[in-house]
Order: C-alpha cells, then structure tokens, then sequence
C-alpha cells in the first residue's frame, strides 16, 4: 500500500511551506518517510505542490511541547527558519482550537525556539540571541570592533564588505545604497558557496532608508531568492545595529512585506513579529512521494564537508563495532549503510501502520483534520459578538 499524507500549506509574507502533523507518531521515523527527492518533488511549483520547503511537527526530545525539522525546497535540512517556525504557529494554533494568549515550546536544530500568538492573530516569536562569534556562525570572517564578524570578501570580481551574524543558521549581510540595483541572483548564488561561510550562508542585501526602517532583498540558502526571511531579517537587524547603522528595534521590509524586529537591550534576545496565514489544505499523490532511480539530486544534496574536523559519522558509541550514524545530516543522498540502516526498524513500523488502514479510513482522517482546521479559522476570523 503506497504512503497517503495529509498536509496544509501556509505562508508567512510569501515564504511559503507544505507543514505535515507527526505529533502522534509512535515510531523513530524523523522525517514522516520522505527523502530528499521527494521533498524537492513536494516543493516543485510546475511538478509538484510548490513551496519553499517542507516543515515537520513531531514529538519532542528534549521537554518542549514539539519538536519542528524543515527541509528546504533542494531537500536540504537547515538548522531553523524564522517565517517556517511562524506559519508552523499558526497551524498549530488552526489544528488545536488555540486562542491568544497562546505560546509553544518548540525544538529545533537551533535550540528551543518560543513563537506566541498575539491578540491580532500575528505571531511573536523570542528567537533568542544572536551568535556573533566567528565559530558559532559559522564563518572565517574576523570579530571587528563594531562586535559581529565583518570584513571585505571578493565576489564576481568586486570587493564587498561583509557583516556575519546566526541566528542559529549563517547569514551573510551587505549594506547596499539601492537594494533594487543588486543582481541578487549573481551575488546571492555566489555568496552562499563563499569559502567565508564553511556551512554555506543566507545572503542578505539591506538599504537603509532610516534607523528604524531597512528593506532588503533575500537569497536563502538552499532555496535561492524567496520573498521573506525571518531568521535574515534578525540577523540582518543586529548586524546593522551594530555597524552603527539602525536601531535597536526597527520595521524590516521585505519583497513580501514588513517584520518587526526588536534586539531587547536587557534580555539580549532578538523578538520577531509578522504574520502567517493558511493558504489550502490537502493530501499528497501517493505517486509523489515514489523516488526515481535516475535522480540523484544534483550537486546541492552532495554530502556536506565536515566543519572544524568533525567527521559527518558521529563519534557516539558503537554498537557491536558499528558506529552509530545520524542519518538526518549523513544519509541526505541516500542510505549509506543498508546492511544495517538506523532507521529501517522505524520505517517498516510506519509502513505496518499505514498498512493497517485502507486509503479511504486515512482519507478520511485526512478531511476530518481539515474540515477542524477550517472551523477553527473560521470561528478565529468571525468578530467578537457585541
């Protein structure tokens, strides 16, 4: 029986991503069955559903309510996503009934991140604070005296001067007098693959129209030019903050509209607020989710190269002389041990699951979750009886 699976597709300022419930898995299975090829089949706007990736709600780990994996559209992993983790807010709030005040623990690749639904249906979300030294980056940039890692790089002939910051995940931002006058698919692309950035980086060209309001332009890593950034417009805040070029807090616009940005002086952590909205719920063809032997997926789901000297098999303990292997980093092109795969256990469960339940009972399921999710934002948008 071929794998069935439900998903709602949301959007935050344009950023756009298929969101999938895993919350009730009882299985070790991390990524709901989906490989790479599949996830960039799911994403293909001509091919496929269409988005910017695809975003994961699972069982915790680590004492949060959730845990979220996204997968960007080249079926990559990054380590977190700032509009991905609003619009996955908003589901939730759609799925469960949640009014505001209403806040999620949730894990990620980059620690627990701490989105809240706000009173006008935004949501607000604590990413906490920026990394702004070189290794935690990551880059090869030097810390300046301005405090974040900054330096002039050469790129398709010209010499940028660069500010680095994390937010989890690398970003890479430019000043520029007229964003508008960029060639972001030139300098995008050949920023992202620069030897400064070891992991890759999220480029961002920023114009400064006055300290509390900047416009940029985005290239994500993994995904190319897209209308928003969350964790980009952060970064690109604190580096600006600290060049000496805005303030504090300040209104970012984007190609698909406005963030509020606030580096809280106290606390240290960087506040995000914006919106996320549904777009359509709906259940993927079985057919695509099937792999195609001739796809290999190109140069962009390549093993990554270790960082610092850390080999991509994990020093963890071996078991009967056999090391133990993160699949979810290693395994992105495919299984590279299937004499004895980590998560093959985990997969014949799902599959066993799946199997226990014909195509109508799991369609059925699938409406069931939907037609909720819709009275739940019905209900949401009807005014407040007087």
């Amino acid at each position: 029986m071929r794998q069935v699976i439900p998903f709602s597709k949301y959007q935050g300022l344009g950023n756009d991503f298929l969101v999938m419930d895993g919350r009730s898995l009882t299985t070790d299975d991390e990524s709901l069955g989906l490989t790479p090829e599949a996830i960039r089949k799911l994403c293909d706007r001509r091919f496929g559903i269409g988005g910017d990736g695809v975003i994961l709600a699972l069982p915790p780990r680590e004492g949060g309510e959730l845990r979220m994996r996204i997968f960007n559209a080249d079926g990559t992993e990054p380590e977190m996503c700032g509009n991905g983790i609003r619009c996955l807010a908003r589901f939730l709030a759609d799925s469960d009934g949640d009014e505001a005040p209403r806040s999620w623990q949730i894990e990620t690749l980059a620690g627990r991140i701490v989105p809240a639904l706000a009173g006008d249906g935004r949501i607000r979300v604590d990413m906490g604070p920026p990394f702004l030294t070189p290794e935690t980056v990551p880059t090869t940039l030097a810390v300046g005296p301005e405090g974040v890692p900054v330096g002039e790089l050469e790129v398709l002939g010209q010499r940028l001067r660069v500010a680095a910051a994390g937010m989890g995940n690398p970003h890479a931002v430019v000043p520029v007098a007229d964003v508008c006058a960029v060639d972001l698919e030139g300098f995008g692309s050949a920023l992202e693959v620069h030897p400064a950035f070891p992991a890759r980086t999220n480029v961002h060209f920023v114009q400064l129209l006055a300290p509390d309001h900047l416009v940029m332009r985005v290239w994500e890593r993994g995904a190319g030019p897209t209308l928003a950034c969350g964790t980009g417009a952060c970064a690109t805040l604190v580096a600006c903050h600290a060049l000496g070029l805005a303030e504090r807090r300040a209104q970012v616009d984007l190609p698909g509209g406005p963030l509020e940005i606030d580096w809280d002086q106290a606390s240290g952590h960087v506040f995000m607020t914006g919106p996320a909205e549904a777009v359509f719920d709906g259940v993927v063809a079985p057919s695509l989710l099937e792999d195609d032997p001739a796809d290999t997926g190109g140069s962009a789901i390549a093993s990554a190269p270790a960082i610092d000297n850390v080999p991509a098999i994990a020093s963890a303990p071996a078991i009967d002389d056999v090391p133990v292997i993160d699949c979810a980093t290693v395994c992105v092109s495919g299984c590279i041990r299937p004499e004895a795969c980590a998560s093959a256990e985990a997969r014949a469960r799902v599959t066993a699951l799946l199997e226990d339940r014909s195509l109508d009972d799991l369609l059925a399921m699938a409406s069931a979750s939907l037609e909720s999710r819709t009275r739940n934002r019905l209900s949401r948008d009807e005014p407040a009886a007087p």
